[in-house]
C-alpha cells in the first residue's frame, strides 16, 4: 500500500505513491547497482533514519518494487523485483535532468560507490562505445571503481570502499589507468572542459597510464547539456 493517497487516477500519481516518499529513490538507486543487506543500505545512506529506512523497505516491499530473498552467505538482502528494476530507464534519465543543475557539492556532501556507480552508468555513451576499449580504476574521494567498456557494454565493480559480498567479481588483470578526480569531473563528463584542460586545471589526474585514457573518457562519459532557464 502506498504511505500517501493523493486522490487521482493516474499512473503518474500511482507513481508517485509508490516511490515519490523521501529516501525512496535513492533506496531504489542503490539497489539498481545490486542487491544489498539492510546494514549495506544504511551504510551507503549515512543520513537516513533507521526508522524511515526500515519503513521505506516495507512500502516498497507492499508496493511490488522490492523483495527479501536469501543469498547463500549474505543471509537475507533487498532486491528489486522485475517491477521494480523497470525503473532503470527512468532513473538514468532522471539522473541525466538532475545532472543539468548539480553546481558545486554543499558542505559535507559525499560520493558514496553506488551513487558513483549510477553517475557512470547515466553518463556512459553506448552509440561511441562500438568498437572502442576502456579499463580504468576511478577514484574520487575515498571511493574507487574499476571500469570496464567492452563491445559497447560498460560494467562497473567497486574497489573501495570493500564492496558488499553481494557485489560481482573484479575484473582480472591491472586496469590500463588510474584516475584520480574531485566534484569538479562534472565538468568534464558535462563537456564544459576537454580531457587536457582537466588535467592542466587539476580536476582529474592520470597518476597510472596513459593521459589518453582520460581523453577516451570524456568520450565515453558525456551528458549533453540541456538549456536551463
Amino acid at each position: 500500500m502506498a504511505a500517501r493517497s493523493y486522490g487521482q487516477y493516474c499512473g503518474v500519481t500511482r507513481a508517485v505513491e509508490l516511490v515519490g516518499e523521501r529516501w525512496a529513490l535513492l533506496i531504489i538507486r542503490d539497489l539498481l547497482v545490486g542487491p544489498r543487506r539492510y546494514t549495506d543500505l544504511k551504510q551507503g545512506l549515512p543520513r537516513i533514519p533507521t526508522n524511515i529506512l526500515s519503513t521505506r523497505l516495507k512500502e516498497l516491499q507492499e508496493g511490488g518494487v522490492v523483495r527479501r530473498v536469501p543469498l547463500a552467505r549474505c543471509g537475507l538482502v533487498y532486491e528489486l523485483t522485475p517491477y521494480g528494476r523497470a525503473l532503470e530507464p527512468l532513473m538514468l534519465e532522471l539522473g541525466r535532468w538532475g545532472f543539468q543543475t548539480m553546481g558545486e557539492p554543499a558542505e559535507g556532501d559525499i560520493v558514496t560507490a553506488d551513487s558513483l556507480t549510477m553517475a557512470l552508468r547515466t553518463a556512459f555513451r553506448a552509440d561511441r562505445a562500438v568498437g572502442t576499449c576502456l579499463d580504468i580504476e576511478l577514484h574520487v574521494g575515498d571511493v574507487a571503481l574499476r571500469a570496464r567498456v567492452r563491445d559497447g557494454i560498460l560494467s562497473v565493480a567497486q574497489l573501495a570502499p570493500p564492496a558488499p559480498p553481494v557485489g560481482g567479481a573484479l575484473p582480472g588483470g591491472e586496469a590500463e589507468a588510474v584516475i584520480v578526480a574531485g566534484p569538479g569531473i562534472r565538468r568534464l563528463i558535462g563537456g564544459e572542459i576537454t580531457a587536457g584542460e582537466a588535467i592542466a586545471q587539476d580536476i582529474a589526474a592520470v597518476v597510472r597510464g596513459a593521459e589518453e585514457a582520460l581523453e577516451r573518457f570524456a568520450i565515453l562519459f558525456r551528458i549533453e547539456r540541456i538549456a536551463v532557464p
